[in-house]
C-alpha cells in the first residue's frame, strides 16, 4: 500500500521517461495547472510580441511617408483633403483631428485657435498611444510574475517528492528524480515565459518613446506653422 501511494505522488515511481509530455502527465493537479497557465501566458505573450513588432514597423514607415508628403504639400488644408478617410497611421489621424479643430476655430483669434489646436493634439496623441501601448502591461506582468508562478510549481513538486520519500522510506534516485524533474519543469516554463516578455517590454517601451518624440516634434512644427 505504501509503495502504491509513493508511486502516485511521484508519478509511477521508478519511471525513467523524462520527456516533456511524460513530465506533464505524471505531475499532480497543482503542477499541471501551473504548467498550463505558463504555457498559455507564453503563447499569448508571443502573439503580442509579433503583433507589436509588426505594428511598430508599419507605423514608422507610414509616418515617415506622411511627413515627407506633408512638407511637400502646398498647404495644410489641401494636404488634409488628399488624405485617405480610413488611414490607420497615428500621425495622420492626429493631424486630421487637429485640422478639424483648426477649421472649426477659423473665426477665433489666433491665440485661441492655437490653444484649441494644441489641446486637440495632446488629446489625440494620448488616444493613439493608448492603442499603441495596449497589452504592454500584460508583457510587464508576465515578465515579473511568471518566474514566481513557476517557482510555486517547483516548490509544490519538491514537497510531493519529499512526501514520497517519507511514505516509501526509500531515498533511491528512481523514486525522487521524477518528482524533482516535474518540479523543475515548472521553473523552466516560468523563465521561458518571463524572459521574452521582459525583453519585448523594454524594446517596445523604447520604440514607443522614440515614436512619441517624433509625433511631438511634428506637432510643435505644425503649431509653429499655424
Amino acid at each position: 500500500m505504501e509503495q502504491e501511494i509513493a508511486s502516485q505522488v511521484v508519478g509511477l515511481g521508478g519511471a525513467t521517461d523524462f520527456s516533456l509530455l511524460k513530465l506533464f502527465l505524471r505531475a499532480d493537479f497543482v503542477v499541471k495547472t501551473v504548467i498550463i497557465i505558463l504555457i498559455a501566458a507564453s503563447i499569448y505573450s508571443w502573439a503580442i510580441i509579433f503583433n507589436k513588432q509588426k505594428l511598430f514597423k508599419k507605423i514608422n514607415l507610414s509616418t515617415i511617408e506622411f511627413e515627407n508628403k506633408f512638407w511637400k504639400a502646398k498647404s495644410a488644408e489641401s494636404f488634409n483633403n488628399s488624405l485617405p478617410s480610413k488611414s490607420q497611421d497615428p500621425a495622420t489621424l492626429i493631424f486630421k483631428d487637429a485640422m478639424v479643430e483648426l477649421i472649426k476655430t477659423k473665426s477665433k483669434s489666433s491665440s485661441v485657435q492655437i490653444a484649441r489646436v494644441e489641446r486637440i493634439l495632446e488629446i489625440s496623441t494620448e488616444k493613439q498611444f493608448r492603442l499603441i501601448e495596449k497589452n504592454f502591461i500584460f508583457l510587464a506582468t508576465i515578465g515579473a510574475t511568471a518566474p514566481f508562478i513557476g517557482l510555486f510549481g517547483t516548490v509544490w513538486g519538491i514537497m510531493n517528492s519529499f512526501q514520497s520519500i517519507a511514505i516509501s522510506r526509500n531515498t533511491s534516485l528512481a523514486i525522487v528524480a521524477p518528482g524533482i524533474a516535474e518540479a523543475l519543469f515548472a521553473t523552466a516554463l516560468g523563465l521561458l515565459a518571463a524572459i521574452p516578455s521582459v525583453i519585448a517590454y523594454n524594446k517596445f517601451s523604447n520604440d514607443s518613446k522614440l515614436y512619441l518624440a517624433r509625433i511631438e516634434n511634428f506637432s510643435k512644427r505644425l503649431i509653429s506653422i499655424i
